[in-house]
């Protein structure tokens, strides 16, 4: 980073505290100027006070679609690295990376709403707008969300990634209330289109550090990528991952395929000349976003599943199988019901029922003292 401001309001907040512990210089500014350059404002972080309503349902929720309801929490806006297929550079104005510096106030909207509903559970993540812990090592807002969660009885944190920066919160006290989720690509995609993420050996020499210290973990491979020999560099992923956690600590697996905005493409080979994740063949899908076409998407998933199954040692991975203690939660992030059909043969019936059995999975395998899920506080949402 090449400069950390902080707006007046946020001076006295731990997090700024911190900044001078560590001898981090800032500097204090009243004028938040709009920086349109997209690579300049990822130098640039601002400590910013919280502002209205945070904690919302994720962006991407479509009727079209099974998504899995999940919460978001706006507590970072921007990322320090620099995906080609990444939606925030056709999303942000601003391309200032901010950070809310008063997190007490985020949790305090947090346990109000999940007070508010206390027969559910909710899924709450911070990676919607940027990555959760890219920045944990200059500003450490991840610790104290950690503790926070830790004693509500209703919620579990995210916090999804695709950096290595976990050894601030290795001796948090977590009370297995927060799922530390890595976002995973082939070694050829890290390389040549997750600009500046950490490296695939140093994230899942990460993933041991967290499953060591006995946190639930996520796994997320999305978006899968069409490349040369990516048959064989998905496999080796599932091997290399599954080597480097507990499976009994995995909370969820997602997958899901290369998915953008149509006005996206414009962007994508304007701030990414080199890559050539635009050449393939895609269609527009009922949310309007352009995707692989369907045959290309179940060969995919089709190679993933069959080599995933076989590394976890399991005939089903279906999320409607009865659930058990070494199966993981599984599900496809925005894709429809026919194809979740083509591979389980059922499907969830809607937005509301995946959430469901999200909560069945982790009471069933995780949820010590978590509301035991009934289906008329879910579906009758």
């Amino acid at each position: 980073m090449s400069k950390i401001k902080v707006d007046p309001s946020q001076e006295q907040q731990a997090i700024v505290e911190q900044l001078s512990a560590l001898g981090i210089p800032y500097q204090v500014e009243k004028q938040d100027d709009v920086i349109s350059n997209y690579r300049k404002g990822k130098k640039n972080i601002h400590v910013v006070p919280k502002k209205g309503e945070s904690m919302d349902t994720c962006a991407t929720i479509s009727d079209k679609y099974i998504c899995c309801n999940v919460k978001v929490l706006k507590s970072v806006s921007n990322c320090p690295y620099d995906c080609s297929y990444c939606f925030l550079q056709n999303y942000l104005n601003d391309g200032t990376t901010k950070v809310v510096g008063d997190i007490k106030s985020l949790m305090d909207e947090v346990k109000e709403k999940c007070a508010a509903e206390p027969d559910r559970f909710f899924r709450i993540g911070t990676w919607e707008l940027g990555d959760s812990l890219a920045l944990e090592d200059v500003l450490p807002q991840a610790r104290f969300l950690i503790e926070e969660f830790a004693s509500i009885p209703n919620a579990v944190l995210e916090l999804k990634t695709k950096s290595d920066c976990v050894d601030s919160i290795l001796d948090a006290a977590h009370n297995h209330r927060t799922v530390v989720s890595w976002s995973l690509n082939s070694e050829y995609i890290v390389d040549y289109q997750e600009h500046k993420t950490a490296s695939l050996p140093k994230r899942l020499a990460a993933l041991k550090k967290v499953t060591e210290a006995g946190y639930l973990v996520g796994l997320h491979f999305d978006p899968m990528i069409i490349h040369e020999g990516w048959k064989e560099q998905y496999k080796a992923l599932i091997e290399q991952v599954i080597a480097s956690t507990n499976p009994d600590q995995i909370a969820w697996i997602s997958l899901g395929s290369l998915r953008f905005n149509p006005e996206m493409k414009k962007k994508i080979e304007q701030n990414f000349p080199a890559s050539s994740i635009t050449h393939s063949e895609m269609v527009k899908g009922d949310d309007g976003k352009m995707r692989y076409v369907k045959p290309l998407r179940i060969e995919m998933y089709d190679v993933f599943l069959s080599h995933l199954k076989g590394c976890l040692g399991l005939d089903d991975i279906s999320p409607l199988s009865p659930i058990k203690k070494s199966t993981p939660l599984f599900y496809f992030c925005m894709e429809r019901w026919d194809i979740w059909q083509r591979f389980f043969g059922e499907s969830p019936t809607s937005i509301q029922h995946l959430d469901l059995l999200f909560a069945q999975n982790f009471y069933e395998r995780f949820g010590q003292n978590i509301p035991f899920p009934t289906i008329e506080n879910y579906l009758s949402k």
